[in-house]
């Protein structure tokens, strides 16, 4: 990596040392040939690129990495090694240079590293910051990130530097450095020589070694806020002669999301959309942004609950460009700063609004509760996800506004709760702010949350009296109502009843039976109940006994047995050889008015089957 570095190297490794010009003979520094400086660029250079900051002065944001390394440096407790750690576009890569820079500047009258670099550019400023110094070598580790790359740095250290003060090795994107490449680098990284600094920049400081962050002084490289870009743009801005409204460049500024190298790059595409004019319409045609005001009316809408008018609102942004996904993320922005302004004293004096916005939002925040803002932040979040992988976006933005207007002004989780425990668990709501009347149940306040829905209603039906269920059968009859045909045979044949008493059950499961039983008895009940019912596993022994589907087994044999005894029956079997009963029931119909059943006389004995048989033969044709 160091090309010819070896005509410069000492012949004792051990000690290396660089040649004096004052007792070489024939060297003169007057003699000294100045760096070569590359020719003149030609085409157009991006703002993000021209105006890239070249002192520590220029960093926007950066005020407490500059205090540190100013003391450092005035100290001199210069460390070896830097890890520079920051989102993208903060400035990571431009400070390793600024930083490299103030090691090795060098002019008349200045003979140790300074960070005071504004007297000018030094001997080798120039060809630090353009990246081509000789001593100065950056290296971006995602794409050298063996171990061969970093035995290069290792065999190269031990030389001097050519012309500097001090060799810098910056290397970006550390993160991306293989498992072997970090452990080749511990040990020079640790104790390296005395003329070689190290720098490292990365936007994913979690990924880099513990050991290695620990032998490295360590910067974070803060975001910036809309206030500082839109500063910085307004500068450049004027720089440029490029007439800008503040307005464009807060929204450039919201839109870089605190990247400063984003909203220079964002700020280049609204002079040329604009025509060396940058306006707030322009910026919001350029990235698909919508109206601000028209986001306010949206979620006004919203929180109302007018459906129809909020369909109709986006529906308008999306014909003019704006993007749904957009929308969805500027409903979600609002809605969190919302939150803030109940929350947080002061966060009505944020600079990215309006002063119009401001007082709306101020009075927005205080007619919405806290639970409502959340449920938004919840649902516009997993909405913005739908969208964004959904194959017609402004469809999907659109049931997710549904949703969200549908549950807006609902009453929470804790309120229907506090509604039942009110009710006494019958499911009947308990008075509150916003509840339907008292006959309608948690389900029909669900149904009619907002008097300002367009959508017509319809009237909430009565709630049904308590179900109350006073044995094991009518608990069987409920399930089958209400179709648990599993649990329903699971209860009939897989376990035995200890015990049965209103709102409580004990049971002992035979083998085989899920585990789960219990708790899905447990749930089914109560849902259909709207009581708690306890649903318990007996614990230690238990005498056997039947199931519930044998005991029914068990009483259909005995009613056969009884009514083979009924002289009827026994007149039919003996009429029907080979005939057997099925089936058994007594629906304890009522007879008709003026008839009524002889009790059957012991005495009595009994029809006559050859009677029987001759009435049966001389029936009606339709009886």
């Amino acid at each position: 990596m160091d090309d010819g570095v070896e005509n410069l190297a000492a012949h004792d490794d051990e000690a290396p040392h660089r040649p004096d010009p004052a007792t070489e003979p024939g060297f003169d520094l007057g003699d000294a040939p100045a760096p070569a400086k590359p020719a003149a660029a030609t085409g157009y250079q991006v703002l993000a690129r021209k105006y890239r900051p070249t002192v520590f002065e220029d960093l926007v944001g950066q005020e407490a990495m500059v205090r540190t390394l100013r003391n450092a440096f005035e100290t001199d407790r210069v460390a070896h090694a830097f890890m520079l750690t920051g989102v993208r576009g903060v400035g990571k890569t431009t400070t390793a240079r600024i930083l490299a820079r103030a090691l090795n500047y060098e002019k008349p009258g200045v003979d140790k590293p300074t960070i005071h670099m504004e007297d000018g550019p030094g001997i080798h400023c120039d060809a630090i910051m353009e990246s081509r110094h000789v001593d100065v070598m950056e290296m971006d580790a995602a794409s050298r990130t063996g171990i061969d790359d970093i035995r290069e740095i290792i065999d190269s250290v031990r030389y001097l530097p050519v012309s500097a003060r001090y060799k810098v090795y910056i290397i970006d994107e550390v993160h991306m450095l293989s498992k072997q490449a970090f452990n080749g680098l511990l040990k020079t990284l640790e104790e390296p020589p005395a003329h070689v600094k190290f720098i490292f920049a990365t936007t994913e400081i979690r990924k880099v070694p513990v050991t290695v962050l620990s032998r490295c002084q360590r910067f974070d490289l803060r975001r910036l806020s809309v206030d500082e870009l839109s500063g910085l743009l307004a500068k450049v801005s004027k720089q440029e002669h490029v007439e800008a409204e503040d307005a464009a460049l807060k929204l450039i500024a919201r839109a870089a999301d605190g990247s400063a190298r984003d909203s220079l790059s964002l700020l280049d595409r609204a002079i040329a959309h604009g025509e060396n004019v940058v306006r707030e319409a322009d910026v919001r045609d350029m990235l698909g942004l919508a109206d601000r005001a028209r986001i306010f009316d949206l979620f006004d809408l919203l929180m109302k609950g007018d459906i129809g008018g909020a369909l109709t609102e986006l529906r308008a942004q999306y014909d003019v460009g704006a993007d749904p996904a957009v929308v969805l993320s500027d409903l979600a922005e609002l809605t969190h700063w919302l939150t803030r302004l109940k929350l947080v004293e002061g966060a009505a004096d944020d600079v990215a609004m309006s002063e119009t916005e401001r007082r709306r939002g101020a009075e927005m925040a205080k007619a919405l509760p806290i639970r409502v803002l959340a449920r938004a932040w919840q649902m516009l979040l997993k909405g913005l996800t739908e969208v964004q992988a959904s194959a017609r976006p402004i469809a999907a933005a659109e049931m997710v506004l549904v949703r969200l207007a549908y549950v807006a002004d609902g009453p929470g989780p804790e309120e229907l709760l506090e509604q039942l425990k009110g009710s006494g668990g019958t499911g009947g709501p308990a008075p509150s702010r916003g509840a339907a009347p008292p006959s309608d149940g948690p389900r029909a306040q669900l149904r009619a949350v907002s008097s300002l829905r367009t959508e017509p209603r319809p009237a909430p039906m009565q709630a049904a009296p308590a179900l109350v269920l006073s044995s094991i059968e009518d608990v069987l009859k409920l399930l089958a109502e209400r179709r648990e045909v599993k649990l329903k045979g699971i209860l009939e044949a897989g376990v035995r009843v200890v015990s049965f008493e209103a709102g409580r059950i004990e049971i002992s499961p035979l083998e085989g039976t899920p585990a789960t039983v219990a708790s899905e008895l447990s749930d089914a009940l109560s849902k259909a109940t709207g009581a708690r019912w306890l649903v318990s596993i007996a614990r230690g022994a238990v005498a056997p006994a039947p199931t519930l589907r044998e005991q029914a087994k068990s009483r259909e044999e005995a009613a056969k047995d009884r009514a083979k005894e009924d002289p009827l029956v026994k007149a039919a079997l003996a009429l029907f050889p080979g005939a057997e009963i099925v089936d058994v029931r007594e629906p304890g119909l009522e007879l008709p008015q003026g008839e009524e059943i002889m009790p059957a006389d012991p005495d009595d004995p009994g029809i006559d089957p050859d009677a029987f048989a001759a009435e049966y033969d001389n029936r009606e044709p339709d009886a």
